[in-house]
């Protein structure tokens, strides 16, 4: 079996982390890591290139080394530098890696001063008192060790939506050249966008039903098949991933799209509406007396209710059929309405592509505008730009901007807010700027009181408009860290500051609930991807998935807005 591009960048993410508990060179773990980035992104399968020979090298971020091992992956299924590595370094210390408060230096001290490789053997140390002992940690990290243990131990496998979605296309691709096939989708959380899926769920309506569930079982990257029968079959992925097939009749197609898309909340609110009424509604369709009124459809199955067809992603029992009963359901923004993107990086920190590369890219997606936010110079492993650089850089954006035309590069920064709640760059730079993206980069585990109050000092900073990943969360890998978003939100709307919805799908920051909260606060927010190549802008898609979850229009999005207006906006007072 070709591995997929995931699974590529699986080896190079492994292989970078391990290479960084050892101690490597940053600036070749992070080039590991930037690899994995590109090739998790790319739309088209590497394995597929390697066959027809293609240059990988193309690709951003990919030199010649880089793309031999590649095709070493496509063809022998095995990465011989990460062998290496784990004949030294045992590839159950990346599990060390998951517990919040662990990075790279702990997790080595941890292995060569008390032989951790395990999580049983972290939670035996800490409660036997010995990690505390340990230079660098003490008891209060012994703590966080154990309180995060704990927590980790509770959460069920869930696999990133992003990460699902190749999984999905390439189920549905093998599918799709099954005769008699008439329709095919996939339902569940993956269909309301929820930002990690725990399974697939794929419905389809099929001549012969035999047929494609023998497809289905065939699909390379089966392990197990945990259920197998006409109308429905179930397996298991190498990866880990469980994919249920359901072959459910045409005239019942819509029903089972709706009930099997969810959620539980929102299908008992359809159900308790449906008994008002008089009606009962299944996956099968929407009944009176046992005559089948609707099912075919999804529309028809929500106007036989005296509803409009609702989005999935806010079918999650937040009031959506209430507001749909009193039409007052929002026109959600869509990835069309955009104008521009307010995140992202370039080969001047540890972005993969150059200015100009950047500038077309977004021109192609048909931006107005490409805001440039390369680190500021605490971020010393991003290599980030202190004031003599950034002056530089600002120099070739206005040189740029010369030449380009239907785009429009804005000077910006990504500014570090550093513990007291100052700026990493002064304002006599910041404020010739077209815009700041102000983010936590360290010191997550401050009191929410020490953390809130020190974002709305940085926020008293006349210079400072945009929050970027407000919560500071790496979904599967690090919580959020402990804020009062509604305070910051509150904040920010009087000093007319702006928060950001980060695309980026390990991110997804605001997350869907907090996308809510900042819609009836009336805080503006931004949609931005956080890019560090010209192909990291396609991600967009994501971060207007998270804003649709949490019932925003495009009025409170700013990169909606003319660059005109944009700019009206960004010049503010406080």
């Amino acid at each position: 079996m070709a591995p997929s591009n995931s699974e590529i960048a699986g080896l190079f993410d492994q292989l970078a982390e391990l290479l960084d508990i050892e101690g490597e060179n940053p600036f070749r773990v992070r080039a590991y890591h930037n690899a994995a980035r590109t090739i998790r992104s790319y739309p088209k399968s590497l394995a597929e290139m390697v066959a027809a020979g293609e240059d990988l090298t193309e690709l951003p971020g990919i030199g010649e080394a880089i793309a031999k091992k590649i095709e070493t992956i496509v063809r022998t299924g095995r990465l011989p530098q990460l062998e290496q590595v784990l004949k030294r370094t045992p590839k159950s210390l990346l599990e060390l890696l998951r517990i919040e408060g662990l990075g790279p230096k702990r997790v080595k001290t941890l292995f060569y001063l008390l032989k951790i490789k395990t999580l049983e053997d972290l939670e035996r140390a800490a409660r036997s008192g010995r990690i505390r002992e340990l230079p660098g940690f003490g008891l209060k990290t012994e703590e966080l060790i154990l309180n995060h243990l704990q927590k980790h131990a509770l959460q069920e496998k869930r696999f990133l939506r992003f990460e699902a979605e190749s999984v999905a296309e390439a189920i549905l691709a093998h599918l799709k050249g099954c005769p008699g096939l008439d329709r095919i989708e996939v339902a569940g959380s993956f269909r309301r966008w929820k930002e990690t899926v725990g399974d697939l769920d794929i419905l389809a309506t099929v001549r012969d039903g035999g047929e494609v569930m023998a497809r289905f079982l065939a699909y390379e990257g089966v392990e197990e098949v945990l259920s197998h029968g006409s109308t429905r079959s179930s397996v298991r992925l190498k990866n880990g991933l469980q994919v249920d097939l359901r072959v459910v009749p045409t005239e019942s197609f819509g029903a089972a799209l709706q009930y099997f898309t969810g959620s539980k909340a929102h299908n008992i609110a359809l159900r308790t509406l449906a008994v008002k009424q008089g009606l009962k509604i299944n996956e099968y369709g929407v009944f009176r007396a046992g005559e089948r009124l609707a099912g075919a459809t999804e529309e028809e199955v929500y106007a036989s209710l005296g509803l409009p067809w609702i989005a999935p992603e806010l079918r999650e029992g937040l009031g959506e059929i209430e507001a749909a009963l009193e039409n007052r359901l929002p026109k959600l923004i869509e990835l069309a309405d955009l104008r521009g993107d307010l995140h992202c990086h370039t080969d001047a920190t540890d972005g993969q592509d150059a200015l100009e590369a950047m500038a077309e890219a977004a021109k192609a997606l048909g931006y107005e505008y490409l805001a440039i936010t390369d680190h500021s110079k605490r971020l010393t492993v991003a290599r980030g730009l202190d004031e003599q650089r950034l002056r530089r850089q600002m120099e070739q954006i206005d040189a740029l901007n010369e030449k380009l035309q239907g785009i429009r590069l804005l000077k910006a920064i990504e500014v570090d807010i550093l513990e007291d709640g100052s700026l990493d760059l002064p304002e006599r730079v910041l404020k010739d700027l077209d815009l700041t993206v102000c983010s936590v980069h360290y010191q997550f585990h401050l009191s929410a009181k020490k953390q809130t109050e020190r974002i709305l000092r940085a926020m008293d900073n006349p210079y400072f408009n945009i929050l970027a990943h407000p919560t500071g969360r790496l979904i599967n890998q690090r919580q959020a860290y402990e804020i009062d978003l509604e305070r910051i939100m509150q904040g920010a709307r009087e000093r007319g500051c702006i928060l950001e919805i980060n695309a980026q799908p390990e991110r997804l920051d605001l997350d869907g609930e907090h996308c809510l909260m900042a819609r009836e606060i009336g805080v503006k927010l931004a949609i931005s991807t956080d890019a560090h190549s010209a192909l990291g802008l396609n991600l967009m898609r994501y971060g207007v998935a998270q804003a649709r979850r949490g019932w925003l229009s495009k009025d409170q999005i700013v990169n909606t807005y003319s660059l005109s207006k944009l700019r009206r906006l960004l010049k503010r007072t406080c």
